[in-house]
């Protein structure tokens, strides 16, 4: 959600819409300075006590129904909240005005439900421009946002041309060694097949700021099949995803680093196997689980250094995900949390 700072707003705010009430409100044969100044010092406290009350629930609301898809249900509680908090203010208000000047209000249900009456209009015109203002602040919050997103993902692009052989280059001649494997020998043609499904996902998902979740699953057992090809039984997988969060959506790649993190870092043994485990809770489809059993290598590779992770973390930041990426060790295990994000790209 973005900051709202409103300080100055308040600031002058208060002071100038009350300042305005008076002008409209005080009858022209009154208007000296000392009665422009009462009636003004008079406008000040309604407005300010009006303007604070509804700005807390405007805040409270907006802190309770934050994202985009909610902003309809805040607006609906807000128009009603808002009457309710307007009536209340008034009388507060209006019984100390009343102990003070007891002629100019006096405790009447017609001068109460005037007071009430006239109040609503600067209301919904301090609402109106917090909620511009909220709107203006998330308008360039986004675009901030998608910015840095593409300039993440031009990174990106840039970083596989470097380091790595052009996917179309190696998807071809996969393709192609596979046609030159004998016939009898089953295993490594499927082998080989699997390797070319890993880079057709990954040509396929190249430009796409997020995937179906089934279709990153679908993309991360092909690539741990190749690597039990490797492991065998020191490998053991288990994937229990509820098929609502099946239709949900994953940055492309993401789960695949973190299985691949899990792989590098973590002894897979016949004395240690590694287990590895992709889940979700059926009654809360929110987020997907990766865990892996916790038994760093002693040796063969460097330390991690948590570039991964922190790549992860910062594109679902990017993405606006409801909930940030959390990821530690657990009983014996490490587990990492991934926001799953809307169904709607």
């Amino acid at each position: 959600m973005p900051a709202l700072n409103d300080r100055r707003f308040l600031l002058w705010g208060i002071p100038l819409l009350s300042l305005f009430i008076t002008a409209f409100t005080l009858p022209a044969a009154e208007r000296n300075w000392p009665q422009l100044l009462g009636h003004w010092a008079i406008s000040m406290y309604f407005t300010t006590g009006y303007w604070l009350s509804n700005r807390l629930l405007w805040r409270e609301l907006l802190r309770r129904l934050p994202r985009p898809e909610q902003t309809p249900r805040r607006l609906w509680l807000l128009a009603g909240l808002a009457l309710l908090t307007t009536i209340g203010a008034s009388v507060g208000l209006f019984l100390p005005m009343h102990g003070l000047l007891p002629r100019y209000f006096p405790l009447a249900w017609g001068a109460l439900l005037e007071q009430i009456r006239f109040s609503l209009v600067p209301t919904v015109a301090v609402l109106t421009l917090y909620e511009a203002m909220y709107f203006f602040e998330q308008w360039k919050d986004n675009l901030g946002r998608a910015e840095q997103l593409a300039r993440a993902q031009t990174q990106a692009r840039l970083d596989a041309l470097q380091s790595q052989l052009d996917p179309h280059f190696l998807f071809n001649n996969l393709n192609t060694l596979a046609a030159l494997i004998e016939p009898e020998n089953e295993p490594a043609q499927q082998f080989v097949e699997q390797l070319a499904d890993v880079y057709r996902y990954v040509l396929l998902a190249q430009g796409q700021a997020t995937v179906p979740l089934a279709e990153e699953l679908a993309f991360v057992e092909t690539y741990l099949a190749l690597h039990k090809a490797r492991f065998r039984d020191n490998l053991a997988v288990e994937v229990a995803v509820p098929a609502a969060a099946l239709a949900r959506r994953v940055a492309p790649l993401s789960v695949q680093l973190l299985v691949e993190n899990a792989l590098k870092h973590n002894e897979a043994s016949r004395q240690h196997p590694l287990h590895l485990r992709l889940w979700a809770p059926a009654d809360a489809p929110g987020f997907l689980l990766v865990e892996n059993t916790l038994r760093p290598r002693t040796a063969g590779l460097a330390p991690g250094t948590g570039t991964g992770l922190a790549n992860v973390r910062r594109r679902y930041e990017l993405l606006h995900a409801a909930r940030p990426v959390e990821a530690g060790p657990t009983a014996g295990k490490f587990v990492v949390k991934l926001p799953l994000l809307s169904p709607h790209p």
